[in-house]
């Protein structure tokens, strides 16, 4: 590994924790249960605080924040508003009309001062600006419908001045009467348009506007919907229809025609020409788009967006909408082209339904292209969470779009996904961990340091409170050399304290010269005694170890231990034993990966006691010892090759396993044990054993259990004697 050292410039990223604090929080999580990569994954989820610095988000808190995201926006926004805001329009459509056929009666009338009248021509026909007869409805004649909208009054019939103004003539009686009879027929014909508005476009589609001024907001409506509805499909094509000419609804028709061409290909396994689609279609589309896969998908996701709308919106809303957007294509002529391009994308992609209904329940409303604005919105959010929620590990984060993550959730939570990518890659750079194959484990660093980890949590408790001390005040030859000294007894080693015996001499006989030592004036330098120990630590595992949450505890103790004495005590010898319905050696190395899956029911203390003793059997010298750590009362023991198990524990369980302790205590091993729970059978058994073993008993509580063994251990270790 190369690294390169610059001057700091504020612009380069610094990790906010750096791998020792990593490993030390993966510890207790390691320890739970002994699988690397679930305790990696636990982090990765609920995210991680550093001793200095902010704190990393988790996914948990990413997911979180992601669906408040969400939910603010259902709280805001009302689907309903996209209809409202069209009936809104087209009632102004409709009241303006009004108000024009009614001023117009007036100028005819001559009822307004100065008012303009009616304009006849020399054969007695209305002007152009005057109201025509349309037939009984007061629609236009019969003719093709086009996207443009209502064009008004009749090109054909050119354009004559309005009734008014200079050289006006007054209508005759006739042509009044005619006006007013055309003005009560389009009133009516308004008065009995649909109530929806689907409805309502189509007949006023169709119907010969009065007023120059309703004619123009109608086909400003018309065409700020077909742009809309254009724009659901394609990015971008509210820019291509903004005049909504011939040339440009002939050219948008083109393109769908080449669209499905292309999407006709591929479904029958021809190679299209996607490049030079894009040379001539690409201004419709997003940046970005590098194959014909990607503009599915885009595609697709755009019909589902309009799908997603839909099912957001009451019954009534949604047929009024989709109505209005069949008739409005089919205007434009583009209906039977979008038909078949859903099609195609149903069968190009069949993905399952990604339109989902989303619960608005806001007050704001909100008009066609910004409910499909905010449905695209709706849509990444509801991506990211899938890709969060599909993470698992340090390789499924990298499928997360960090990019997506910025936008959407800010740069605080960008910078913590990209932090939690780099977690897993942190340890095995630092040395903790190490992946071979699909697993992932510690390295002999990393147990190391969980060890010392545990040894820390252990001590620092350890200073607040010293319980559990045995302090001894034997003194005696051998070991490591202390500050005191004494007189020197037939035995012990001369080492003689120089300084001290010549003091006793001047004391003894004053400041006289030559000194003469005899031997009463000789000290010697005390000596503390270093045992050597072996121990053997004997988890339960039993099922009720992990249920009662006491497993952590004691794992964790067994690797301080470990830990402990491998640094300080490297003489010593250490083995560990866990049992459940058998008993059996394990290494110490191994102590965190122990997991509730490798064991099973039962608590067999006999065969491990039997373990126990054949492995401290191999040490001659020194003290052996046996550190019991349970929750339970014997349960099972071998009955010659087979297992008996009984629960609760019968008479003959006890006995067994108390015939194990005898030969221990005649081997001169000690057993010490830690109840973790104060059931009446295991405090009747425990009490037995001491009285044969001349042990100790402890109850200890999970969180204090360390504080018991290993002050136990290391006060038993050195024992200064006389």
């Amino acid at each position: 590994m190369r690294y390169r050292y610059s001057r700091w410039d504020g612009t380069q990223t610094i990790l906010p924790f750096d791998p020792d604090e990593v490993i030390d929080s993966l510890a207790d999580e390691l320890l739970g249960d002994g699988d690397v990569r679930s305790a990696l994954q636990r982090i990765l989820q609920r995210g991680f605080q550093p001793n200095s610095g902010d704190r990393t988000m988790g996914l948990q808190q990413l997911l979180e924040r992601l669906r408040q995201q969400r939910q603010q926006r259902l709280d805001r926004y009302d689907m309903g508003g996209i209809m409202d805001q069209i009936k809104e329009k087209l009632a102004d459509v409709i009241q303006t009309e009004r108000s024009g056929i009614d001023r117009r009666l007036d100028e005819a009338r001559g009822d307004q001062p100065g008012g303009e009248q009616g304009n006849a021509s020399q054969e007695g026909e209305p002007a152009a600006d005057s109201p025509l007869p349309l037939g009984e409805a007061g629609r236009r004649p019969a003719g093709p419908s086009t996207g443009e909208g209502a064009r008004g009054a009749a090109s054909e019939e050119g354009h004559h001045p309005h009734p008014g103004g200079e050289g006006a003539q007054t209508p005759s009686p006739e042509q009044l009467q005619l006006l007013e009879n055309i003005a009560a027929r389009k009133q009516a014909f308004l008065d009995q348009l649909p109530p929806d508005v689907a409805g309502s476009i189509k007949e006023l589609n169709d119907y010969e506007f009065m007023d120059p001024e309703a004619r123009e907001k109608f086909q400003e409506l018309l065409k700020m919907l077909q742009q809309q509805l254009a724009q659901s499909y394609f990015q971008g094509m509210q820019q291509g229809m903004q005049s909504l000419t011939p040339q440009d609804l002939s050219a948008t028709r083109e393109m769908l025609k080449d669209l499905n061409q292309m999407l006709r290909d591929r479904a029958e396994g021809r190679e299209p020409d996607f490049g030079s689609f894009m040379d001539k279609w690409g201004q419709n589309f997003p940046e970005g788009i590098k194959n014909l896969d990607e503009l599915v998908e885009h595609l697709a996701n755009r019909v589902a967006q309009m799908q997603s709308l839909l099912q957001s919106m009451s019954p009534e809303q949604r047929r009024q909408l989709q109505e209005m957007a069949e008739q409005l294509m089919d205007q434009a002529g583009m209906g039977e082209e979008l038909a078949e391009l859903a099609d195609l994308l149903q069968e190009l992609s069949p993905m399952g339904r990604r339109d989902r209904q989303y619960p608005f329940r806001g007050d704001e409303p909100v008009s066609l292209m910004e409910a499909m604005q905010l449905m695209d919105t709706l849509q990444e959010l509801d991506t990211l969470e899938r890709q969060l929620q599909q993470a698992r590990d340090a390789e499924g984060l990298g499928g997360v779009d960090a990019d997506k993550i910025r936008e959407l959730l800010g740069d605080d939570a960008a910078q913590s996904l990209e932090q939690l990518q780099r977690l897993q890659k942190l340890l095995e750079d630092a040395g903790y961990i190490t992946q071979r194959g699909n697993q992932l484990e510690l390295t002999a660093r990393g147990i190391r340091k969980i060890g010392e980890k545990a040894l820390r949590d252990i001590f620092q408790h350890l200073k607040r409170d010293s319980f559990g001390k045995h302090a001894m005040d034997e003194r005696g030859p051998g070991g490591e050399r202390v500050d005191d000294s004494k007189l020197y007894e037939y035995g012990d080693p001369f080492e003689l304290d120089l300084h001290q015996t010549l003091m006793n001499a001047i004391v003894r006989e004053g400041a006289h010269t030559p000194v003469q030592l005899e031997p009463l004036d000789f000290e010697v330098h005390r000596h503390e005694r270093m045992t050597e120990s072996s121990t053997v630590i004997v988890l339960d595992m039993s099922r009720s170890m992990f249920l009662r949450g006491c497993i952590l505890a004691a794992k964790k103790v067994a690797v301080a231990l470990n830990s402990l004495i491998r640094g300080l005590y490297p003489r010593d010898h250490l083995y560990v034993i866990a049992f459940s319905y058998y008993a059996r050696e394990i290494s110490p190395q191994d102590l965190p990966y122990l997991s509730w899956g490798d064991w099973g029911y039962g608590t067999n203390m006999q065969h491990a006691f039997q373990v126990s003793r054949q492995l401290l059997a191999r040490h001659k010298g020194g003290s052996k010892q046996v550190i019991l750590v349970t929750d339970g009362e014997p349960t099972a023991y071998f009955e010659g090759e087979h297992i008996e198990f009984s629960y609760p524990p019968t008479y003959r369980t006890f006995q067994e396993t108390l015939r194990e302790v005898r030969r221990c205590t005649r081997d001169n091993v000690v057993i010490n044990t830690f109840m973790m729970e104060r059931g009446r059978y295991l405090t009747d058994f425990v009490d037995q054993m001491t009285k044969i073993n001349r042990g100790r008993a402890f109850y200890a509580t999970p969180d204090r259990l360390g504080e018991y063994i290993l002050v136990d251990y290391v006060d038993n270790k050195r024992k200064p004697v006389r």
